[in-house]
């Protein structure tokens, strides 16, 4: 969405944001001006600060398609239409246990990280967010098969469980070697019940549990 259609949305204010990830440091600096000289990916960028010294940012609250999923490569150019080679406004939240400076981005006026939300760019990092603005823009997105809300819902993997999937390793004596949680996400899906009660343990895929009850897919586990 352009630029000055998110401005009508979104106040002058500066929201608050939640604590993110696991942090190390909490910094209580000022907002302040840098250049962005690279885009990792549609969370991450490099900025230029004094000293002619590169910083890495993760963007707050926000939580993008990793760069091998669907959309991840569309997520980061959008980060990269809305911010590379740009003077931004960085406001500092906290410090990720990966060293990086995470933050809330502004560029004339416009909130980067609620602008990825209202493009479809990125999902909202329910875990680490609570900006009561960002689930209207995400909805509204989602409504209007924005981005990654234009993909089929097979491919709408939020990138915490894609990242899950891919760290998910299942001993090969067990004949479930072959699961990867980025492949399935529904009990249409599933072959066995083995298989959705691996879904279920390994990818967290909560969805195929519906009542909670700790059995999934129940008209197969039954």
């Amino acid at each position: 969405m352009a630029r000055a259609s998110i401005k009508s949305i979104i106040p002058a204010v500066l929201f608050p944001a939640a604590l993110f990830f696991l942090s190390l440091a909490v910094y209580a600096e000022e907002i302040y001006s840098a250049r962005t000289v690279g885009v990792t990916d549609g969370d991450s960028i490099t900025i230029l600060i004094a000293g002619n010294r590169q910083l890495k940012i993760r963007l707050a609250e926000i939580d993008a398609p990793e760069r091998d999923q669907p959309f991840g490569t569309k997520s980061k150019q959008a980060l990269s239409d809305l911010v590379f080679g740009e003077t931004i406004s960085v406001q500092p939240i906290t410090i990720d246990r990966y060293g990086r400076t995470v933050a809330r981005l502004y560029f004339e006026g416009l909130d980067v990280n609620a602008a990825m939300i209202e493009q479809g760019a990125a999902w909202v990092y329910t875990a680490y967010s609570d900006d009561p603005l960002f689930p209207q823009l995400q909805a509204a997105a989602k409504a209007e098969g924005r981005g990654l809300w234009g993909l089929s819902e097979y491919e709408q993997i939020p990138p915490w469980e894609w990242r899950r999937g891919r760290r998910a390793s299942v001993p090969t004596d067990t004949g479930l070697e072959k699961y990867n949680c980025a492949t399935k996400t529904y009990c249409r899906e599933m072959t066995s019940c083995d298989e959705a009660r691996w879904y279920l343990k390994e990818c967290g895929l909560t969805r195929l549990d519906g009542d909670g009850d700790g059995i999934p897919c129940e008209r197969m586990c039954r």
